[in-house]
């Protein structure tokens, strides 16, 4: 299975200088508008459930509960997705939450950026204000303060195609909404082609306008010397022969890589809800109960595979 929505999302380091750095790739180089920045393999770790089930941003230090604490913050979540008050959680509510922390994530996401880049509060951010604050220090010198300097040039020129592409109206200015198709491209039919093209220029690593297979393995997976492919690796090189590659020429090209990245039709919420509902619903009724959610995560999230945190339920946080 795709490693889903934004999961190789993050390539470059932040590099910092002065008072203002290059941010890190996060916006640069997409996938799918996945549910999780992490792999979706259950055999090892259920760190994709957690994200798709907390929401990103609201996922990162659960480590840091007790196991007492997890269990209460556990309840309280299970209490706000039950909406008809059943005591039980059914597809449709599981469906509705995931949905609802991912559009939380993207708000959220798109507030925190846009203090840092309306520098005049007018409510908009024009493509000057983005350039000026994410790259005006290397602006001013050129890159010559980077040391990978053609990697950065890159950057810029990637960001201004895209930032053109989300303005809608052609005026340099984004709107909210627009800047919001600027950061989650994914989530916008008109910013389609756009993330199918950043998908191409990270993982053809040739240049040869097509995707092999060691770079489509390469962009998930570096072989360290003597340990074994896991088996989602050989599942991922069998998708590529049998699924990807279309016209079973050996290789993606443009088409094949958008219907891989940006599959139209496939609701991830509805296939984690269902996923979730089949890994913890132990006696099999279709529906969830929050003993069963203990029962199941209960080990996960007190191990060192959680990485987990900021888990809030605020009381302002309606569905």
């Amino acid at each position: 299975m795709m490693r889903m929505m934004l999961r190789s999302l993050a390539s470059l380091c932040v590099l910092a200088a002065a008072a203002l750095a290059v941010p890190a790739q996060e916006k640069r180089i997409l996938h799918q508008a996945d549910l999780s920045g992490r792999a979706h393999d259950d055999a090892h770790g259920f760190q994709y459930d957690h994200d798709a089930f907390l929401g990103k941003e609201e996922a990162k230090t659960f480590d840091q509960l007790t196991p007492e604490e997890s269990k209460v913050k556990l309840a309280k979540i299970v209490d706000r997705i039950d909406t008809d008050t059943d005591g039980y959680i059914s597809h449709a509510e599981l469906h509705s939450w995931i949905k609802h922390r991912h559009r939380r994530y993207i708000a959220e996401n798109v507030n925190k950026h846009w203090k840092d880049y309306d520098k005049n509060q007018d409510g908009k951010i024009s493509w000057e204000e983005y350039k000026n604050t994410t790259y005006g220090y290397y602006l001013d010198e050129e890159f010559d303060d980077v040391e990978d300097k053609a990697t950065y040039k890159s950057m810029l020129t990637r960001d201004e195609r895209r930032f053109k592409t989300a303005d809608r109206d052609g005026d340099g200015i984004a709107t909210r909404v627009e800047f919001t198709a600027f950061l989650h491209p994914e989530e916008y039919d008109y910013m389609r082609d756009v993330v199918v093209q950043e998908t191409m220029e990270n993982i053809d690593k040739n240049g040869d306008g097509k995707v092999d297979i060691a770079e489509y393995i390469g962009d998930m997976y570096t072989s360290e010397d003597g340990d074994d492919e896991p088996d989602w690796v050989h599942t991922e090189k069998k998708h590529f022969s049998e699924f990807r590659d279309a016209n079973k020429d050996g290789y993606l090209d443009a088409g094949e890589v958008a219907h891989w990245v940006l599959p139209g039709e496939v609701d991830h919420a509805d296939n984690e809800a269902k996923h979730l509902i089949h890994e913890t619903d132990t006696d099999k009724d279709g529906r969830l109960t929050l003993s069963e959610m203990l029962n199941k995560m209960a080990d996960i999230m007190t191990s060192t595979i959680t990485d987990y945190g900021g888990m809030r339920v605020d009381e302002h946080d309606e569905l």
